[in-house]
């Protein structure tokens, strides 16, 4: 290994002599002491290249110099080797734990790539110059991020000691061209006639819950579903991290924001959903409830905000009403159980249920009806669930979504509205 050149020596060296690991680890020791944040990153970046050459001590020739501040500018401003799936649509998930190990989701299904970071110090370079056009930064003090990208992607990543095996991102993608109806029928997701059906209870303004586990397609499903509110009313969106795309002319969008590198300025979806309601909108659609939202939303549907949209993640219509109830606790206002669950019951209409399968499909579930309180227990009747009935020889899910044979209490309410439906769509013969 070549010796590092005294900061007084003279003699010019050339270019291959120098030790990039040396240069690369003063640089990794001045960015996770003074991050170089905001909208000046490129330029301090470079500036803290060029005085990390200086402090090496390599007396290189002009052109030499630049070439060689080029190319470990390159290096720590760039995503390192998973560069090239931000290009590819196809690709949904990016998974890296430790500098070792690289999966990817694509078309549904988890694979474990050949490439690899450098070293941690390669990963912890690449999440910085992922996370920073959002004014973020993790180092020693920060070791846990929660962001998105400029495009809409999300990405979360932790760096060691909270993950012992080396830094880790997840990065979960937005794709551009979102899955319609359609697409989602071909897929298999739904039928033709249940998107009718899910179509007039939103021109209906019924209060709709879409659950589902992790990746199951909930936020695809709702910005359909939102494609069906009427272009006159006035819809406000609140979400996390903006991902929605409505067609419609009277739409206001509202986006959470996280604090910034000093810990200030944070606004989050609790106060945005609040502040909807002065808003004077006609639909609110929350991007997803995670916390103590939960009760302003549930309050703002009970209150004359019909035809509310929301996400939650639960793996059943039972347990979507679970985790609205804790959710709603950890409001902080002090309520009984009983009464949470009167305002659950009163407020929502439908919950629409979405699942990931085995095979890597996303479909329905169950489309279930919130019906009322009988003594503490809240209420709920199946209309349609999807039964499996085997799988191919491909070892892909094979059934059907069916009705149950009950009709929704709201049906007759939406002939005298002039929405019909269909009454044989709730037949199980």
């Amino acid at each position: 290994m070549p010796k590092k050149k005294s900061t007084g020596s003279s003699k010019t060296i050339q270019l291959e002599d120098v030790n990039r690991q040396d240069v690369l680890r003063i640089i990794f020791d001045k960015v996770d002491t003074e991050p170089p944040v905001g909208e000046r990153y490129e330029s301090l970046l470079r500036q803290i290249v060029d005085t990390a050459i200086d402090e090496y001590g390599a007396k290189l020739s002009k052109t030499d110099r630049e070439s060689f501040a080029n190319e470990i500018f390159s290096y720590v401003a760039s995503y390192g080797p998973i560069e090239q799936y931000f290009d590819d649509p196809q690709i949904s998930e990016i998974m890296v734990n430790g500098p070792d190990q690289i999966f990817i989701e694509k078309k549904g299904e988890m694979e474990l790539t050949d490439l690899k970071f450098d070293n941690n110090e390669h990963v912890r370079f690449a999440i910085n110059h992922i996370i920073n056009p959002m004014g973020r930064y993790i180092n020693n003090k920060h070791r846990l991020i929660d962001s998105r990208l400029p495009d809409g992607s999300r990405v979360n990543a932790v760096i060691p000691p909270v993950s012992p095996s080396g830094p880790c991102i997840t990065i979960r993608r937005f794709l551009k061209d979102k899955l319609t109806v359609e697409q989602l029928v071909d897929l298999g997701s739904l039928t033709p006639q249940i998107a009718e059906f899910l179509s007039i209870c939103v021109q209906a303004s019924l209060n709709i819950v879409v659950a589902g586990n992790t990746s199951s397609g909930k936020t695809t499903l709702l910005n359909n579903l939102t494609h069906y509110i009427p272009d006159w009313e006035r819809i406000v969106t609140i979400e996390d991290s903006a991902e929605l795309s409505l067609h419609q002319t009277h739409v206001v969008s509202l986006e959470a924001q996280p604090a910034d590198y000093q810990g200030d300025g944070a606004v989050t979806v609790r106060d945005l959903v609040r502040n909807a309601l002065r808003m004077r909108p006609d639909r609110i659609v929350v991007g997803e409830v995670r916390g103590g939202e939960a009760i302003d939303m549930l309050q703002a549907m009970n209150t004359g905000h019909d035809g509310s949209l929301t996400t939650v993640h639960s793996n059943t219509p039972r347990d979507t009403l679970s985790r609205l109830e804790t959710m709603s606790l950890m409001s902080g206002l002090d309520l009984p159980l009983t009464a949470i669950r009167k305002q659950i019951a009163s407020a929502l209409n439908l919950i629409v249920q979405l699942s990931r399968y085995p095979d890597g499909s996303r479909r329905l579930s169950h489309i279930s009806e919130v019906v009322g309180m009988e003594g503490d227990v809240i209420t709920m009747t199946d209309l349609f669930k999807f039964q499996q009935t085997g799988v191919d020889e491909n070892r892909r899910i094979v059934g059907e979504f069916r009705a149950t044979g009950l009709r929704p209490s709201f049906s007759n309410a939406l002939d005298v509205a002039g929405l019909r439906l269909d009454h044989k769509l709730f037949s199980n013969q």
